[in-house]
């Protein structure tokens, strides 16, 4: 399969481009409107995406990975980022927050249950919310798995991943004085929340270099420069969420509620070269949840657009539909 993926880009594996039939803003309280969008099918199988980041945003190329004529699609960008308000903003916005608004729209958009479909940092979220909820997901979908562990965020902020980059490391790096180099998350953090806008910008967009140019096997670490308003949603709320260990009681919490997930379905999709969140806690994840099937992609990394990992799960949403009795949908 890996000859004939690297001939072929993603997008040959996806669906058409689709528009959505309803979008909206929702208001989930604390101050925050959530942007929300509905395309496909309304009386499809209803799935909800569930983005990246924290901060990273839904887009158009989320909506091609469900047949349209069998998939009611709903995304929606998460506090503070994308079209949702106030931007970049992380008062009121945990990881609990985010399940209550995940609640609030399955309860606006009148569904009983639905697939959870999440990619990284989705993921996370993908599978918080249905150990919250279980009773509320009939399946899941996720991709570049990512724990919220002590372990994956030493990976990649406190030098592993810079053992295979080092000039991106040096460049990630060299910002931030050397006597505080122990603790780049909270070096960051002081940067990203000082104050001042033209600082703020300045490192949102070198934290969001350092992980968009791992993000794909084939990247050169060439990246160009993310637009302020993005960069600086992006990097606040990420590290917002890594400097808090994702509001979770303890470091493997995930793990350990994994039981919840005892008779819910699941598909995960990873990377074998996934520089971001190494290949370990997927395999992980997959053992200790029997109802779930782990597909490593040869010659993959992280990004969403590989091509391995988009045909993954095309494949895994396709095989979902054609379960839709069974998964009671």
């Amino acid at each position: 399969m890996d000859r004939s993926l690297k001939q072929k880009s993603a997008s040959a594996y996806l669906y058409p481009p689709i528009d959505p039939f309803d979008q909206r803003t929702l208001d989930v309280g604390d101050g925050h409107t959530v942007y929300v969008e509905q395309c496909g099918n309304p009386a499809g199988i209803p799935v909800v995406v569930l983005h990246g980041g924290p901060g990273g945003g839904c887009s158009p190329a989320m909506r091609r990975y469900f047949n349209p004529e069998h998939y009611r699609v709903i995304l929606f960008d998460q506090r503070g980022c994308g079209r949702s308000r106030p931007h970049a903003a992380v008062s009121n916005n945990t990881t609990w927050h985010l399940v209550r608004d995940i609640e609030l729209i399955r309860e606006t958009l009148k569904i009983d249950r639905w697939i959870v479909f999440g990619g990284s940092w989705g993921a996370t979220l993908s599978l918080i919310y249905a150990q919250t909820h279980p009773d509320r997901a009939a399946a899941l979908a996720i991709r570049g798995v990512f724990l919220m562990t002590q372990l994956e965020l030493d990976w990649f902020y406190g030098g592993g991943a810079g053992r295979f980059w080092p000039d991106l490391w040096d460049r990630f790096t060299k910002l931030i004085p050397e006597d505080e180099h122990g603790d780049l998350i909270a070096a960051y953090h002081k940067r990203l929340f000082s104050g001042d806008m033209m600082q703020e910008i300045k490192y949102a967009r070198a934290w969001a270099a350092w992980e968009n140019a791992l993000a794909a096997i084939d990247s050169d670490g060439v990246t160009g420069e993310s637009p302020a308003d993005y960069a600086r949603a992006f990097s606040r709320l990420e590290n917002h969420y890594f400097q808090n260990q994702g509001w979770l009681d303890h470091d493997t919490a995930i793990l350990n509620r994994m039981d919840r997930l005892a008779q819910i379905p699941g598909v995960i999709v990873q990377g074998r070269y996934d520089m971001i969140c190494p290949p370990i806690s997927a395999y992980r994840l997959s053992q200790a949840w029997p109802m779930s099937t782990l597909k490593l992609v040869g010659r993959a990394g992280h990004a969403l657009s590989e091509p391995g990992i988009s045909a993954e799960l095309v494949r895994a949403m396709d095989r979902f539909a054609a379960q839709r009795a069974s998964l009671g949908l």
